[in-house]
């Protein structure tokens, strides 16, 4: 089957067709226009359009990675259908290795956007006027913000069949049940009737091998699911994705020195010990226990923290999966 006509930011995409687009948002001081690649590949036969997309928060390096491996080794070229690689969003935070656009604002709350508002309320405006109403799946990159690294993870409604099942297909070691948060594209896209997974792994301004392992294996089963694009999987030590149903951040009970004692991904009881918080002069110590069963899916990788701050986020596995 032929495709339908495509045209996106301005340019029709013909089947068979490779275009490098940008999306042209504002410009620095100097007058130096800054662009936001936009990469588009199109098969020759009809098919879903799938836009792979990180750096929403600039800092998160280890999504622009991900998408920058299937650009490189070619997972990005569809045999059906079309697939749009957004590979820095935030292309200004980015460039100054930072979570928000200089506006200080976060881009990820400022979903669906003005058309005269703030910059980041205009990045969002574009990305849903001239992006979202081409695609029908949507894979968004994040890490951890901070020091705080996530263990791989897929985020989507539970009670969304159809995410849900994607969720499972991707195959990500842990699947969190997670609503949607006002403001944010996963919220902005889901009223328009698109499909979004999140994917959440490492933490900023780092690469995680295993992470970036874990969501190009994602991805590629995706899109060989949706038939996008066909690819030998391996199912070599296959698994089955832990399913939680809520989770729950631990909080310093005081500032001082900070040691997790158990690995990121792994199962604790409720009341056994996982960290220690310490003085630098030998003269108190804390024992942090843990304040309910289930499984580490964050750490704080900081080794100083003030009281209050999140150091571990546990999840509960949801009986019956």
């Amino acid at each position: 089957m032929r495709q339908k006509k495509f045209v996106i930011l301005g340019e029709e995409i013909h089947p068979g067709k490779e275009v490098d687009l940008n999306l042209d948002v504002a410009m620095l001081h100097t007058r130096t226009p800054i662009q936001v690649p936009v990469i588009v590949r199109r098969a020759k036969l009809e098919g879903p359009t799938v836009l792979l997309m990180a750096g929403l928060h600039g800092d998160e390096i280890n999504g622009v990675e991900i998408v920058r491996k299937l650009i490189q080794d070619k997972m990005h070229i569809p045999d059906t259908g079309t697939i749009i690689c957004l590979p820095v969003f935030n292309i200004f935070g980015f460039l100054n290795m930072k979570r928000e656009l200089p506006d200080g604002r976060d881009l990820n709350r400022s979903f669906p956007g003005t058309k005269t508002g703030s910059l980041a309320s205009q990045f969002a405006y574009h990305f849903m006027k001239e992006i979202a109403p081409h695609v029908d799946y949507i894979i968004d990159f994040h890490t951890g913000a901070a020091q705080r690294s996530n263990y791989p993870q897929i985020r989507c409604v539970l009670s969304d069949e159809e995410s849900f099942t994607l969720a499972k297909i991707f195959n990500p070691p842990f699947i969190l049940n997670s609503s949607y948060i006002s403001k944010t594209v996963r919220e902005a896209v889901r009223a328009r009737g698109k499909r979004m997974l999140l994917f959440e792994g490492g933490k900023a301004n780092s690469m995680d091998k295993l992470v970036i392992e874990e969501g190009i294996s994602g991805v590629k089963r995706i899109l060989n699911h949706l038939g996008v694009k066909k690819i030998k999987l391996d199912h070599t030590n296959e698994r089955s994705p832990i399913v939680l149903s809520e989770s729950k951040w631990m909080r310093s009970p005081n500032s001082g020195m900070f040691q997790v004692e158990r690995k990121n991904g792994t199962y604790v009881k409720r009341g056994e010990q996982i960290a220690m918080i310490t003085d630098p002069f030998g003269k108190y110590e804390r024992k942090i226990r843990a304040s309910m069963s289930g499984y580490i899916i964050c750490v704080n990788e900081s080794p100083v923290v003030y009281k209050g701050d999140a150091i571990i986020h546990i999840g509960k596995e949801m009986p019956g999966i």
